[in-house]
């Protein structure tokens, strides 16, 4: 067997547990996955959600599966719940997928190719955010599934930065809040759950214009890829979350 399949195998028995699908929590693949009831007419929809991070993909995602009744499945949240699990024997830069991610570099796509499979095969409907993030990735996922609506999210990158810099996380329920714009009722308390609210690591204003570098040069391309697809739709993220939710909402029942 070449040695990426003998790889890929690999990674795909070591995540098989690991939590990699996410719709508001960390659940395992072995638990039953919460899906929302399905808007009238539709059946079970494949949605790509792309755009830079703090686009609003995480906020929108959870929209979907609550109006479509998909899975959310994201790379996002795997990988941070994953930041100390040691890679140093897959022939990596770094031992563990939080150096590239503390540096703003993306992590290796033997990993997160293998992630993403795991999960799709697993669901019944999905809305995917955080993936494909380059050409090859676009391509393995060509041969994981069919899409039926692909929606690029679309904001300038000094928008993205105040975005980033301020939005601060439940540090037990994953909760996100913004200082400026919706936050806590109590100063660093979680509404949620009553947990702490932090700045996650790869947040900083440093590491937040490296991620958009990174963005820019390698996933990019991949929107460009996509354009042509009849499933395509762009769509202006800079408004109030729930003028970009109608927007994206009906995009959806035009393509889907």
């Amino acid at each position: 067997m070449p040695a990426v399949a003998l790889l890929a195998l690999f990674v795909i028995q070591l995540f098989r547990h690991r939590s990699i699908v996410v719709v508001g929590r960390r659940d395992s693949l072995d638990n039953h996955l919460y899906a929302g009831p399905k808007a009238a007419g539709m059946s079970n929809p494949r949605i790509l959600l792309l755009g830079p991070p703090g686009a609003g993909k995480g906020t929108q995602s959870s929209n979907i599966v609550e109006a479509f009744g998909v899975e959310h499945v994201t790379t996002g949240d795997a990988l941070r719940s994953n930041k100390e699990m040691d890679i140093s024997d897959m022939d990596t830069k770094y031992d563990t997928p939080g150096e590239y991610m503390d540096r703003g570099e993306l992590v290796p796509d033997a990993v997160v190719n293998a992630i993403v499979e795991e999960a799709l095969t697993t669901a019944d409907g999905f809305v995917l955010d955080g993936y494909p993030r380059n050409l090859e990735q676009a391509e393995e996922l060509e041969g994981m599934t069919d899409l039926d609506a692909i929606l690029s999210l679309s904001v300038g990158e000094e928008e993205l930065v105040d975005r980033l810099t301020g939005r601060r996380v439940c540090d037990d329920c994953g909760t996100n809040y913004h200082v400026e714009f919706n936050q806590p009722e109590a100063d660093g308390v979680c509404d949620e759950c009553g947990g702490e609210l932090v700045q996650r690591e790869d947040d900083t204003e440093e590491s937040v214009r490296n991620r958009l570098e990174v963005f820019e040069d390698n996933t990019a391309p991949v929107i460009d890829h996509y354009r042509d697809h009849e499933g395509f739709v762009e769509i202006d993220g800079e408004g109030t979350p729930d003028e970009v939710w109608t927007e994206l909402k009906a995009a959806i029942e035009r393509k889907a």
